[in-house]
């Protein structure tokens, strides 16, 4: 089997590593969509989106179905949302998105994560101004695929622009249209990948290859804590 294998068994490990972490972060997300806006997919596009998301991770049926009854039952009523704001090593702006049943461990936690790394949190708001909230929206290109037709279509549904990166296409809008958006594509027939609301800095910083280095470390330890569903930077 040799070093073939290893490296094969490695990766897979890896892959399931990640996935364990990624899959109660999204079925966090789905129970607190239904509980927001009810079980029915068709008439909650928070969930319906939410679903799509665990879907394109290849979260199994049986978990995402779960997630949903876990909206009808007292489990949900003890999640809450909360947002964070801080500055890391060398400046860099982070916004963290969590979702947690309990608040004081999550403050908690996030606030070591900027601490141990050189940073520090800052009032919520102090950075609303530096980041623009945006509707994004990712599926896979096709052959006959015509932005400039797509993009006619969907300026009715607030569309402000189109980007294409390799395989994939990204559509953005302001975060206030992202329902409208998304069903507009669905309309059109077109599978989404991924649907989220992101944070995208209204001026992205460039970083050396040792700054990024040590800003990442800090990115990792958030993006690992259970609690954490988001994590942005200004980062170019």
């Amino acid at each position: 089997m040799g070093r073939a294998f290893e490296y094969r068994r490695a990766a897979k490990e890896k892959r399931w590593d990640k996935m364990s972490k990624v899959f109660p972060k999204l079925a966090k997300a789905i129970t607190v969509a239904a509980k927001d806006g009810g079980v029915d997919p068709e008439l909650n596009p928070k969930l319906r989106t939410a679903i799509q998301n665990a879907k394109a991770q290849n979260m199994p049926k049986d978990n995402i179905e779960n997630a949903i009854k876990r909206a009808e039952g007292k489990d949900a009523d003890a999640y809450i949302e909360m947002n964070f704001e801080g500055k890391g090593p060398h400046g860099v702006l982070v916004f963290v998105e969590c979702m947690t049943d309990n608040n004081m461990r999550t403050v908690a936690n996030v606030k070591s994560y900027f601490n141990k790394a050189g940073g520090s949190m800052v009032p919520n708001g102090s950075l609303e101004f530096l980041f623009s909230r945006k509707a994004v929206i990712e599926f896979e290109k096709t052959d006959d695929f015509d932005p400039e037709e797509l993009e006619l279509e969907l300026i009715d549904a607030g569309l402000e622009s189109i980007e294409m990166h390799e395989e994939m296409v990204y559509v953005y809008g302001d975060y206030t249209v992202f329902g409208d958006l998304t069903k507009a594509i669905e309309y059109k027939g077109i599978e989404i990948k991924k649907a989220t609301l992101q944070r995208i800095a209204n001026d992205p910083t460039e970083y050396t290859d040792e700054q990024l280095e040590e800003i990442e470390k800090m990115l990792d330890k958030m993006e690992e804590d259970d609690d954490v569903q988001n994590v942005f930077t200004n980062i170019a």
